[in-house]
């Protein structure tokens, strides 16, 4: 996986194909970016501009650029102007040392084992997600199927 910045994972498939939800990459670069998008400000936006979301690289000066062009762009919307947040530095899944408490958590809530060595292994892209299905209040709905996908897991 080369493309961080616009790949979509197979658990996404259901809501990627018309960019309905938005997806994990592009959560990656709102993160990166420092910004809080709303569903409806993303639903607000014509399908063109979701797909340009998805297709932004994630070099610095773009994800910069990515977050003025967001503010600039929601700043009429109905639920008002994105939200900035503190850009992710040092966030979880930036970090490939250690595997995060919260998703340690999940996963034995879940009865699912995931050897530490396996999240040293993976990409950011992949970590971010895992990151994000393993948070409260996200019913951890698709955790399991992306830790299949992700092969740390072998479980139907």
């Amino acid at each position: 996986m080369t493309d961080l910045h616009c790949h979509s994972f197979d658990f996404e498939a259901d809501f990627t194909s018309d960019l309905r939800c938005i997806p994990m990459a592009v959560r990656r670069k709102l993160d990166l970016a420092g910004v809080k998008l709303k569903l409806s400000h993303w639903g607000a936006l014509a399908g063109p501009e979701r797909q340009r979301l998805v297709q932004w690289t994630d070099d610095s000066q773009a994800i910069e650029q990515l977050r003025q062009w967001l503010l600039e762009r929601t700043a009429a919307m109905a639920d008002g102007p994105a939200k900035l947040l503190p850009a992710a530095v040092t966030d979880d899944w930036q970090q490939a040392e250690q595997l995060p408490a919260l998703l340690e958590a999940s996963c034995r809530q879940l009865q699912l084992p995931l050897p530490n060595t396996a999240w040293q292994e993976l990409n950011e892209l992949q970590r971010f997600a895992l990151v994000k299905l393993s948070h409260p209040g996200h019913e951890h709905r698709n955790l399991p199927a992306a830790l299949r996908e992700f092969g740390l897991i072998d479980i139907e």
